[in-house]
């Protein structure tokens, strides 16, 4: 029997409490105390902060919760912080209760929208209970990782669902909470319902710690020959990951016998060059990578070995891997201070126990290891310490290394005090923002009383509370104006527009004499009732999606359908509105200074100068003066997009411009370490453009552009396309408790016929732009026998120029023969299923296309390469 069917109908806590036990039970299962503490508490119809360790089963009391609220005939919800996790949470649900009754909802999809158990983002559902308010249908909501309550960029979202669903229950989870008092009494008071904190802090598998003044290399092989593996060597940086596992790779990791059981595993698992073959050559030898950087595929694989027990040591950074599910039984910090985006810094209590926490897992060990490396020059001076032994003289002679200069030290000392550390107290962090107004109105009913409730009655101190207020209201003067939002003025002195906002939609000054004044005084009028509502009409899926889509379209609306860039225009459109791949940008930026260094250097530019200018070398931007000209005017009549960064910027375009493909293009660009955040950019552009551009904009053109992003994600790493299809076509078969499989190989890349030919295309126009810049070395590196620099002596001897403008690269220039009679370089017939004639015909400028690249097409070489493998026989004239 099910859980949902075990439940008690009618409803009753101490049947509802035995029948979650029996079931856990059933699952193999006995409940720990802090589980049943808190179960007991849910059915009784308190709150629960459950801050337990991590592995004391946190997940079962969530699953609890689901069935409390469904045996009660409630929606629940579940909130994450990423949509990883959501994804992930939404399989382990849909096995345990039914894909009838799980849906997901993020920014890119919902699935089963409806059901009565909904995974989110902690954003999708602050947005969801401020259109809504008290009013949701939300009987229970279950928020993981509660600690990012304190995020300064997106903790708004796990306070607003407090402040505003006064008639749901919460459960409140996380490893690390700290004190949470305050937060717990202010959500009695909302609610009248009792709030129960779970603290327990033994841990099922108990944690010991250890701090050493060993080499890393020397700790590794102690810990290897104290069985303490699977080891987790943490790091604070990619690089740094990286390079300990190449280090590692000079001791010995594994048997010649578990060698070989890690190359049957792997099969026919491809690897690409570059990083690809970096870790094939890892793995094989009992050591994995893992970080945000890398491709899905090779996380997983990663993943999958760990699961089989084949790696014995894995590299990573803080974040674990984010979502990583493997058996740790030691984690090994090589650190104890990192850069935080602004500074260096000591790891605060918080997060060390989020780090300590991964080590030992339940069902695997019996005991969990914590281990932190001494700062270098600690381990260096302890070395020449021991080598001296008890001798004076030795020891007098000793130098001892100081920290190097702006190091951020630690010790022993720092050490024991971390162990021993409780986390930090949780710091609101509430914000508002257009978006977050528009909504509240949208609700309806008092709008003034609620934008009060969230403004002044919030977990901020009164200081900020007040700055909030002067925050919206100079929001609520720009929507005034912009005639989004009416503030009805049949009332003298009715609310926003009498006191708050002047005639002129000027906020006015507030009177207030006190810093801790309460956030009333920043506006003494405001809340005076007034009639609040928008005047146009909010898209269901306002602020949960793509926000600037609406600009986006507008912009792809005045352009020119016949421009020969028309099709990369609206690339560059879509692009402007999606986050920023910095380490992207960055490379595209070093590369473009560099290539502008060696421009003035060779035009004789004095170094000043060169250095002035270099100031003014970003990143490609096309169209960026069309777009921020036009953002300005969007901007006037819909102001809340100006809470979203305009971000103009080529990635998708620059690709395809280049005629490159995925791995060429990471060497290119020196992208190794972040090739995984680069395919999810591009698969974040595919899933916008074709959200967000209409049919009816589609040309041949860009539809052949659309075709070639989608392949060329697929056949990089199918799996961030295959799970995105697979959650919007409702399918929920291979969930993560499944046994662990590796990733599969992507699909036929010749199936995808359209792709396919574009593919062919770019392979072809690549050679066209290296002709253009009479590049014969990397046209004979790329066709050793296709006599490229007696074929251009040729052509230039009767044309100027190679063009490679957008009329140059139409496909109405490429011919293709896909059933040739005969291979010219074989003895026989050509089987016609196995290669393409093609020819790529050159854009002179007299316009005459009087000269053509020749090649082959090899579809069975294609099809193993999961890209377009062609052969250039020559550049002739026709």
């Amino acid at each position: 029997m099910s859980l949902l069917e075990s439940m008690p109908r009618p409803y009753e806590a101490g049947a509802a409490f035995d029948a979650i036990e029996n079931w856990a039970v059933g699952q193999g299962l006995n409940l720990y105390p802090a589980q049943e503490e808190a179960i007991f508490e849910l059915v009784a119809g308190a709150h629960v902060v459950l801050a337990t360790p991590t592995g004391s089963g946190k997940s079962l009391v969530a699953v609890a919760a689901h069935a409390i609220a469904l045996a009660q005939g409630q929606r629940t919800y579940y909130t994450a912080p990423i949509k990883a996790l959501v994804s992930e949470k939404f399989f382990q649900l849909v096995d345990i209760f039914g894909a009838e009754n799980v849906g997901m909802v993020t920014g890119d999809s919902s699935v089963n929208g409806d059901a009565p158990i909904i995974c989110c983002t902690a954003e999708i559902l602050a947005n969801q209970a401020l259109r809504e308010g008290p009013e949701l249908a939300a009987g229970i909501v279950v928020m993981d990782e509660f600690h990012y309550y304190a995020d300064p960029e997106r903790g708004w979202a796990w306070q607003v669902p407090l402040l505003t669903l006064t008639n749901a229950r919460f459960l409140l989870m996380s490893a690390t909470l700290g004190d949470i008092t305050p937060i717990a009494a202010d959500l009695e008071r909302r609610t009248g319902h009792p709030v129960s904190e779970v603290t327990h802090t033994e841990r099922p598998i108990p944690l010991t710690f250890e701090y050493v003044r060993t080499p890393v290399h020397e700790t590794v092989e102690r810990l290897l020959d104290e069985r303490q593996a699977p080891i987790y060597i943490v790091h604070f940086s990619q690089a740094a990951a990286m390079e300990r596992a190449q280090a590692l790779t000079s001791i010995r990791i594994i048997t010649r016998e578990q060698r070989d059981e890690i190359a049957e595993a792997i099969g026919d698992f491809r690897f690409a060059r570059g990083f690809g073959s970096t870790l094939s050559r890892l793995v094989r030898a009992g050591i994995g990578v893992h970080h945000a950087g890398m491709l899905p595929k090779y996380r997983r694989l990663v993943e999958v070995l760990a699961q089989r027990g084949l790696l014995r040591v894995i590299c990573g950074t803080d974040t674990l891997g984010v979502g990583i599910n493997v058996p740790i039984r030691t984690v090994l910090l090589t650190a104890l201070s990192k850069f935080d985006g602004e500074r260096m810094r000591q790891l605060t209590a918080r997060e060390f126990h989020q780090i300590a926490g991964r080590a030992g897992r339940a069902g695997y060990d019996t005991a969990g290891l914590v281990v932190v490396q001494a700062p270098d020059h600690e381990v260096e001076n302890h070395l020449a310490t021991t080598k001296a032994g008890d001798d004076p003289k030795k020891r007098k002679k000793i130098v001892r290394k100081s920290a190097p200069a702006g190091f951020v030290t630690w010790g022993e000392g720092s050490f024991e005090r971390l162990i021993g550390g409780a986390p930090e107290p949780l710091e609101s962090r509430m914000q508002v923002s257009a978006a977050m107004l528009i909504n509240l109105i949208a609700r309806g009913g008092d709008v003034v009383a609620n934008a009060r409730a969230l403004l002044t009655e919030n977990h901020e101190p009164p200081h900020r509370r007040r700055e909030l207020v002067r925050r919206a209201l100079g929001i609520a003067k720009t929507l005034v104006r912009a005639g989004v939002v009416e503030i009805d003025r049949a009332e003298p002195g009715a609310g926003l527009h009498n006191s708050g906002v002047g005639d002129t939609g000027e906020p006015r000054h507030a009177q207030s004499g006190h810093p801790d004044a309460p956030a009333e005084a920043a506006a003494p009028e405001l809340w005076r009732p007034a009639r609040v509502r928008l005047t146009v009409d909010l898209q269901p899926n306002f602020a949960l999606n793509q926000p600037l889509s609406p600009f986006a379209l507008a912009v792809i609306g005045v352009l020119d359908h016949t421009d020969a860039d028309y099709p990369l225009d609206v690339i560059s459109v879509i692009e402007s509105t999606l986050d920023n791949p910095r380490p992207v940008l960055a490379q595209q930026q070093f590369k473009a200074r560099g290539e502008a260094v060696a421009a003035m250097k060779a035009d004789g530019v004095e170094y000043e100068a060169r250095m002035d200018a270099l100031e003014e070398v970003e990143h490609p931007q096309p169209l960026a003066e069309l777009l921020h000209a036009m953002f300005e005017t969007f901007a006037a009549s819909q102001p809340w997009v100006r809470d979203i960064e305009l971000r103009p910027k080529s990635v998708v375009r620059d690709l395809y411009e280049r005629a490159m493909s995925f791995t060429e293009y990471v060497s290119f660009y020196g992208l190794a370490r972040s090739e995984g955040l680069l395919l999810r950019y591009l698969s974040d552009a595919d899933r916008a453009i074709r959200q967000t551009v209409p049919d009816e904009a589609k040309t041949d053109e860009l539809r052949d552009i659309i075709e070639w992003l989608r392949e060329l994600v697929r056949q990089v790493d199918s799996s961030l396309q295959d799970e995105w299809e697979q959650l919007a076509s409702g399918a929920a078969a291979a969930g993560p408790d499944s046994a662990p499989v590796l990733p599969p190989r992507p699909p036929d890349v010749t199936t995808n016929r359209r792709a396919f030919l574009v593919l062919v295309r770019n392979e072809l126009f690549r050679r066209v732009q290296l002709a253009a810049l009479q590049r014969d070395d990397d046209l004979v590196a790329l066709d050793p026998d296709a006599g490229w620099p007696e074929a251009l002596d040729a052509y230039y001897a009767e044309h100027e120029e190679v063009r490679t403008g957008g009329d140059a690269r139409s496909a109405s220039l490429v011919q293709i023969d896909e059933n040739p009679t005969r291979d010219p370089d074989a003895d026989g017939a050509t089987d016609a299923a196995r290669t393409w004639r093609v020819r790529q015909v050159i854009d002179d400028p007299a316009g005459d296309h009087d000269w053509g690249i020749d090649a082959i097409v090899d579809l069975e070489a294609s099809i193993a390469e999961g890209s377009a493998v062609v052969r250039v026989l020559g550049l002739n004239r026709l």
